[in-house]
């Protein structure tokens, strides 16, 4: 009986492992994203820290708009609006800015995937170049964004690399999250740049 009873176990003990391990490789692959990215991703000025390889988390997208990169520069640093036009962004408080919009220096709370964030400029090149690491004790990012001109207005991209635990339940539970709301931000700018200036 008692064998029987541990020989239970360890077979439950299996499937559970077989369970999980299909879908950590079944659901997400940091791989295959960076290797989707290419060679967009590789513009980006990456810390070290952050290689999107050597990344637990990744997300790229990214979207043509027949605006200028000045235009969508304008909308995408605008940061107090993000939460009127991106679901994924709440509770947004600049700190020690009285016009709403990032600088070299700005640093900013806010919600985001249901987390409270406190994130920091690390690279500000306008209107090309923009740049933020977000830090909590469970997980850690860094969010890129690159305007590109293009013969018809500008390509939007956008890219984040994340460490840390909370990198596990979001690759097994809600690995197309992160990316389907950024996809939703960079329609959002698209439309909003397009209207400018037409």
């Amino acid at each position: 009986m008692k064998k029987m009873k541990i020989t239970n176990h360890l077979v439950s003990m299996a499937t559970l492992c077989l369970i999980l391990s299909t879908m950590l490789t079944g659901c997400y692959s940091v791989k295959k994203t960076v290797e989707n990215s290419l060679p967009l991703s590789q513009e980006i000025n990456w810390p070290e820290d952050y290689d999107p390889e050597d990344s637990k988390f990744f997300v790229h997208n990214e979207i043509d708009i027949e605006a200028s990169p000045e235009t969508v520069w304008e909308i995408l640093i605008n940061a107090v609006e993000w939460e009127t036009y991106y679901e994924g962004a709440s509770e947004f408080e600049l700190a020690g800015n009285s016009d709403g919009k990032l600088k070299s220096d700005s640093e900013f709370s806010w919600k985001t995937m249901g987390l409270d964030f406190t994130s920091v400029i690390k690279e500000y090149e306008a209107p090309n170049r923009l740049a933020w690491e977000s830090i909590r004790k469970d997980i850690r990012g860094y969010h890129a964004w690159l305007i590109l001109p293009t013969p018809t207005g500008s390509k939007l991209i956008t890219s984040e690399a994340q460490h840390g635990f909370m990198t596990l339940p979001q690759k097994v539970f809600i690995p197309k999250k992160l990316k389907g709301l950024h996809d939703i931000w960079l329609a959002e700018i698209k439309t909003k740049a397009e209207n400018t200036e037409k």
